[in-house]
């Protein structure tokens, strides 16, 4: 199985936190908006107490989730549909 969704979204969740560190998103809108751990992160903690490092590697690896499950269900798809016209 080839996984180009994983490593898309896996750039894409790079690219977030590479956005985020550069000091162009200054109040953390953008990454607040596509960081699914911060979302769970603030609601449970303050989030001025995580690490952001921490807050960064999930991110990457949140998006790296995603794409892989959007990877396996289109292999999945795949399959079966491969099966059907047997």
């Amino acid at each position: 199985m080839r996984y180009p969704v994983t490593i898309a979204a896996t750039l894409i969740g790079v690219a977030l936190c590479l956005y985020n560190s550069t000091g162009y998103d200054p109040h953390n809108l953008v990454f607040f908006m596509f960081s699914v751990p911060a979302w769970i992160t603030d609601m449970i903690v303050d989030i001025h107490e995580v690490n952001v490092y921490l807050m960064y590697v999930l991110t990457i690896a949140s998006w790296a989730l995603l794409g892989f499950i959007c990877d396996y269900a289109v292999a999945r798809g795949r399959r079966s549909r491969r099966r059907s016209y047997d």
